[in-house]
């Protein structure tokens, strides 16, 4: 009885207050003792509440007119924080120069560490020499490995008190959050293909029919 709501239409339901009680696995109905625990965490724990009250404050100010980067200004000095860390991929180092500088005039004192600071070899990492990226001219790009490990290491060190995530690859996203002392929030999710909007894909013809490929493709290799 997992829950699985986006098989359910909530606009007709949780978010006006009531279960579906059309189909089995509406959590509201299978699990209140994980509603309440949930209730109790807002009422008891004053971190999550502050953050879930000033989420949801800022959401309301902004909705639709503000764009992401100004929530998150938004949420930040709602929260009294005074230091924000951005661990950026080096690919998107131009959109985390402007985004410090912008920062910057809202009064935040800004650090930053770039997805190849400590220069570790991918081949170090035991990552397979075919994985290493070349320029058309044959230049190696990619044999440095990202470290997100140093990223949050020298962010906690530095003791900020938000991390924004500025591109960092899948899975490096993930590496980081897990060892950030201070909590994260992603600015950009790094999509090469589509302008760093991962959604995009959702609205297109074109994302159905390379998924639709994509699928047959390994179905033909797993056989």
């Amino acid at each position: 009885m997992d829950p699985t709501c986006h098989n359910c239409n909530s606009l007709n339901f949780c978010i006006r207050g009531k279960p579906n009680k059309n189909i089995e696995n509406c959590p509201m109905i299978v699990s209140p003792e994980i509603e309440d625990k949930a209730f109790n965490h807002y009422k008891t724990d004053e971190v999550i509440k502050k953050t879930t009250k000033m989420a949801s404050i800022v959401e309301a100010s902004g909705y639709i007119n503000w764009p992401r980067l100004k929530d998150t200004i938004e949420f930040a000095t709602r929260m009294g924080y005074k230091k924000i860390g951005l661990a950026f991929c080096v690919g998107l180092r131009r959109e985390a120069k402007k985004t410090a500088e912008i920062l910057d005039k809202y009064s935040f004192e800004v650090c930053s560490v770039c997805c190849k600071n400590g220069a570790i070899k991918k081949i170090d990492l035991e990552v397979p020499e075919e994985y290493t990226v070349f320029s058309k001219t044959g230049y190696p790009l990619g044999f440095v490995s990202c470290n997100p490990v140093a990223q949050a290491l020298l962010l906690n060190k530095a003791n900020t008190e938000m991390n924004l995530i500025i591109g960092l690859c899948v899975g490096h996203d993930i590496t980081f959050t897990q060892l950030s002392n201070a909590p994260v929030s992603t600015l950009i999710a790094k999509d090469r293909s589509n302008p760093h909007n991962p959604a995009a894909v959702l609205y297109t013809s074109y994302g159905d029919s390379y998924f639709t490929k994509d699928l047959k493709m390994r179905l033909r290799e797993n056989k």
